[in-house]
């Protein structure tokens, strides 16, 4: 017998997407699956869906995967969406059931951890405090402070060409309110943002970031949210002064924290060759699959 699904209602509409969502049962109504379509809503993002689907190991092969699948790409297309995109393991069983229903390849992502215990400490405060003729590190906690909002807003766009093969990712615009609001939405769920900036000397304005998102006890991984230099500023190894500058701070602000997180296009050569450089050691890896609708 097929799964039956039904429809859910999903409370969680940020500002930049909303969700619909399904649960799929068996003839006895015991949950074996779930779908959740996440529609993107923020300019220039308003094509893209992305979809994330489980299934009960002991129920899979039996048709509700593909249910579920059915369901969100019929509510993608009504929607008017152009690409359906969903992340899997490398490797996983996801991997194949995607590949083997009209999805294709289109990103590949290595996840690294950095054990802070074992961090090479010296090192990293070596580079941190290495001179950069031209430019100075700033850094704030939470929201950015206003004199430098407008020039950090503006160097968002450091990430528009960060590579992204053929993921269809589209460009993010940002502005000085969305930056404060994902600021605000990161301290409202108790945890920590952490910002290293670099600011040119000659304007005092912002061309590179390096967020940091601590969990609010302090314990366990830390997240890497973003390392951007803008174009005409690149060159000059800024990204690994700011990433350097955010471990040596960290290390010493947060004793009990146990590892810093990232993950990085497997094209983007130079982001790898830093996270290398500072004793990243890869953990997985996930692919991107896209469905063009």
């Amino acid at each position: 017998m097929p799964p039956r699904i039904t429809p859910l209602t999903d409370p969680e509409t940020t500002a930049s997407s909303r969700r619909q969502a399904w649960l799929a049962s068996d003839a006895e109504g015991a949950p074996v699956g779930s779908a959740f379509l996440r529609l993107f809503t923020e300019e220039g993002q308003e094509h893209r869906a992305e979809l994330e689907i489980a299934v009960h190991p002991a129920e899979r092969c039996k048709g509700v995967g593909g249910a579920l699948l059915d369901a969100a790409v019929s509510a993608a297309r009504s929607d008017g969406r152009r690409s359906l995109v969903s992340r899997v393991t490398a490797g996983s069983p996801g991997d194949g059931f995607l590949a083997a229903r009209g999805f294709h390849p289109v990103l590949a992502l290595t996840f690294a951890r950095l054990p802070l215990p074992e961090a090479d400490l010296p090192s990293v405060t070596r580079i941190a405090e290495s001179p950069h003729p031209g430019y100075e590190l700033t850094h704030w906690d939470g929201v950015v402070p206003p004199g430098l909002a407008h020039t950090y807003a503006d160097s968002r766009r450091a990430m528009d060409d960060m590579p992204m093969e053929d993921s269809d990712h589209g460009i993010d615009v940002w502005d000085v309110e969305r930056v404060v609001a994902v600021a605000e939405i990161v301290l409202e769920r108790g945890d920590a943002l952490h910002t290293v900036a670099v600011v040119d000397r000659s304007d005092g304005s912002v061309v590179g970031f390096s967020e940091l998102v601590v969990p609010g006890d302090g314990r366990g991984d830390a997240q890497h949210y973003g390392t951007g230099v803008l174009p005409e500023h690149r060159g000059h190894g800024l990204g690994l002064w700011m990433k350097a500058e955010s471990i040596r701070r960290t290390r010493l602000r947060y004793p009990e924290l146990a590892g810093l997180l990232t993950d990085t296009a497997d094209s983007n050569a130079p982001m790898i060759g830093i996270n290398d450089t500072l004793g990243y050691r890869p953990t997985h890896r996930e692919l991107e699959y896209r469905l063009d609708l």
